[in-house]
């Protein structure tokens, strides 16, 4: 079993003194029977992709090494693959936002802020359409309310930023370098800009949807290779991390412990092949259980190790 944590960190001050007061009994049991499994992944906190994003890229194994992959990762394609959509095409992920502006920088609010229905999302992404005609080449698809594929030639190898780079952040430093992204994006906000539907949401005291942010272009490659069957992802921190509410982050983390991490603990102390894989805002690290002799294993039925949880996830 391979349980993959996305989220499990962050840089930001609430999140490190979150950590210092949370009691993860069995993560900490956990590490101190893994061993971690070859070098952190990751660079720091201006990659273009996350450490998520750049772990399950080399469980796929068909990417270039991070410096040479980053924001070249075909997260659309992955997303288009998982549909029944055919993966091998440049696919483009587009994520509608709110963006505010303020006096000196531009900061995009999450998705999930907007508050969209399905049909709402569905009339946007619609009132978009004159923007991809098919004659073209152009191809479009509503995958949920906060998430759209686009497909076309001209978005193959195009760079840019995961959209999670930028939620609560100034857009400017993540905006994408390709004039083919910047143009659409220019596009999509100026049809959005007279959308009735964002006047009738304004009205009702909603936020607009004003842009989208387009990432994870490219086509994969022809040698993808399908995620390991025994692994478990799991995204139930993410929500509350990248609202930055600590509280309910917290709460997340207390009930992974008792959950999904509990049951790899004990895996691993039946002598189980088990790994862990923890995703940060700047590495992603994991761990295996490494071979153990009868002598170890009494002692450490008798002495559990422990390790510092805290200090873990504050590395990543």
């Amino acid at each position: 079993m391979h349980l993959m944590i996305s989220h499990a960190s962050a840089l930001d001050e609430a999140c490190k003194h979150t950590l210092s007061h949370l009691a993860l009994p069995h993560l900490a049991a956990l590490l101190g029977l893994l061993k971690p499994a070859g070098p952190a992944l990751g660079s720091d906190e201006q990659s273009l992709n996350t450490p998520f994003e750049h772990s399950l890229a080399r469980l796929r194994g068909s990417v270039q090494p991070h410096a040479d992959s980053d924001g070249l990762l075909p997260t659309a394609a992955w997303a288009a693959e998982a549909t029944g959509e055919d993966p091998h095409l440049p696919w483009a992920l587009l994520t509608p936002l709110h963006l505010a502006v303020g006096s000196d920088q531009v900061n995009a609010y999450a998705p999930e802020s907007l508050a969209l229905t399905d049909e709402e999302s569905r009339q946007f992404f619609a009132a978009l359409a004159e923007l991809w005609p098919a004659n073209e080449g152009w191809r479009a698809c509503w995958l949920s309310r906060y998430q759209w594929l686009l497909t076309h030639d001209s978005l193959a190898g195009l760079s840019s930023a995961s959209v999670e780079r930028v939620l609560l952040r100034n857009v400017d430093p993540w905006m994408p370098t390709a004039r083919r992204l910047r143009t659409l994006q220019n596009e999509v906000q100026m049809l959005l800009h007279r959308e009735p539907l964002n006047a009738q949401r304004e009205a009702r005291g909603a936020l607009a949807l004003n842009s989208v942010w387009i990432s994870g272009c490219g086509a994969a490659p022809d040698t993808l290779t399908p995620l390991p069957a025994n692994l478990q992802i799991d995204s139930s921190l993410q929500a509350s991390q990248l609202a930055a509410d600590w509280a309910a982050w917290a709460e997340a983390w207390t009930q992974l412990d008792e959950g999904a991490v509990s049951e790899l603990l004990q895996r691993a102390r039946l002598g189980e092949p088990v790994q862990l894989t923890l995703c940060g805002e700047r590495f992603a690290q994991s761990y295996q259980l490494p071979p153990r002799g009868a002598l170890q294993k009494t002692l450490q039925r008798w002495l559990p190790p422990r390790a510092n949880a805290a200090a873990a996830l504050e590395a990543l």
